[in-house]
């Protein structure tokens, strides 16, 4: 029974280029001693070449052969597939012509010896299973790109939500900065990984950097590197966050976070695109998408003097700003469909669980503070908490730690209400823009309040 590529499910498939007769019989007796392998066997490079429709995994060729030596069918091969694996067997231990080889992109290089079967059997082994290993992730990376398609990552279909699906296709479409705000919960990383995964950029790597959780004495080296001997504990030399996302997407998460002290270097990487390693003497250039994302205005945090004005304009790119849930109307109960569909995936036992008419008026009504990630924690419990068929009102808690506002509590002057009324709205929504769209205010007004009332403002501080 043969065995299969992961991918292809086709037999593994060896070429073999050699014009000497016995030795050639010899290294195809030696690949056929597996049954895994399909072997094809060629006398000059050019028929090698004229096959190579037929997608062989790995190529043994003879170094001498009679229309062209084996660094000539190697560059022939490589220029047809780079992914082909070639092994040159040579008659000479020519060390610099072995070595010219490697470098051109020869997988391995290996004498005529009494020992060269069993060398060849081990090589031909070794790069199968590398071969099976990068096919593997590259059929993993192609399932990411199915999961963070739009219609599969960031599911609904109010038409606040298709204005970001228009934005998300214009920054798949066009190598541009993309800043993304909204709400702790409403998606912003899953909306960075459907920029990366839809890009010509999916081929490289995806790499997220939360400036929030990285303390701040730490976080100068995980985004630039640091040489070996840079700092007491720099044992080795590390790799900094912008050199991983080379060719692919760097997500800096909670940027409006970050210390200003860090800004200035961040701006400068951003600009030059090129980084200096903690103890580094020589700049390294990447090649990296900058995404960014924050909950914060941060044009009202330029306003106050807590981020550059410039490190704004630079990384402002392509904004797109997510919706709260209790904007997205019927996608409430969308999404808590496929969050009941994914609970039961995973608990195949209550695949006839659904959700009452009473739930979806509860969940309809609730104002989601948590957003999306709150409707899924919402969604998971009450399926957990059911025991019948159907996910009743009951069973629908939210544990929101916000507290509803009562403004009857006390007696308070008009300003006294009028500014708790503005700092509960600043609480819940972080913009002086949507603010003053909820309560009806010019936003002159909103920052006139702030500028006047130093209690209040000291609490906006604080949010």
């Amino acid at each position: 029974m043969k065995s299969y590529n992961y991918k292809t499910r086709e037999p593994i498939r060896i070429f073999v280029v050699e014009d000497e007769p016995m030795y050639r019989r010899m290294v195809k007796y030696t690949m056929e001693l597996n049954p895994d392998h399909e072997v094809h066997v060629f006398e000059n490079g050019q028929d090698c070449i004229n096959s190579l429709h037929l997608k062989p995994t790995i190529v043994s060729i003879d170094y001498s052969l009679p229309d062209m030596n084996g660094g000539e069918l190697l560059d022939k091969i490589h220029n047809y597939n780079k992914s082909i694996r070639v092994i040159i067997l040579s008659g000479q231990k020519d060390i610099s012509t072995a070595i010219d080889l490697l470098k051109k992109g020869a997988s391995d290089y290996l004498t005529k010896d009494n020992e060269t079967q069993e060398r060849l059997l081990n090589s031909v082994n070794l790069l199968k299973e590398n071969s099976s290993l990068i096919e593997e992730i590259s059929t993993l990376k192609e399932e990411l790109t199915v999961k963070y398609k739009f219609s599969n990552s960031m599911i609904g279909n109010s038409e606040p939500m298709k204005n970001v699906f228009s934005l998300l296709e214009r920054a798949v479409e066009n190598e541009i900065t993309v800043s993304i705000t909204g709400e702790t919960g409403t998606g912003k990383e899953v909306a960075a990984k459907s920029i990366h995964y839809n890009s010509s950029r999916k081929k490289g790597q995806f790499v997220a950097v939360n400036m929030s959780a990285i303390p701040r004495d730490l976080l100068e080296s995980e985004l630039f590197g640091y040489e070996k001997g840079a700092f007491t504990g720099a044992l080795v030399r590390k790799q900094g966050k912008f050199e991983l996302a080379d060719k692919g997407t760097l997500f800096l998460d909670e940027i409006g976070d970050l210390e200003l002290s860090l800004q200035a270097k961040l701006l400068r990487a951003i600009q030059e695109r090129e980084v200096m390693r903690i103890g580094g003497t020589k700049p390294i250039k990447f090649d990296a998408r900058i995404v960014v994302a924050t909950h914060k205005d941060l044009a009202e945090e330029v306003r106050k003097g807590t981020f550059r004005d410039d490190l704004y304009y630079r990384i402002l790119g392509l904004p797109i700003e997510l919706p709260p849930l209790r904007d997205r109307g019927n996608d409430i109960l969308v999404l808590a469909q496929h969050f009941l569909e994914q609970f039961i995936k995973i608990n195949p036992k209550r695949k006839n669980l659904q959700l009452a008419s009473c739930a979806k008026d509860k969940l309809l009504n609730y104002s989601f503070p948590g957003n999306v990630r709150e409707l899924k924690s919402v969604i998971e419990l009450a399926a957990v908490l059911t025991v019948e068929k159907s996910i009743k009102g009951t069973s629908i808690q939210f544990r929101s730690p916000q507290k509803s506002m009562d403004l009857l509590n006390g007696e308070m002057t008009i300003k006294e209400y009028t500014n708790k009324i503005v700092y509960h709205y600043l609480k819940k929504y972080r913009n002086v823009m949507t603010v003053a769209k909820k309560l009806d205010m010019g936003k002159s007004t909103i920052y006139k309040m702030l500028k006047e009332d130093r209690e209040l403002n000291e609490l906006v501080e604080r949010i």
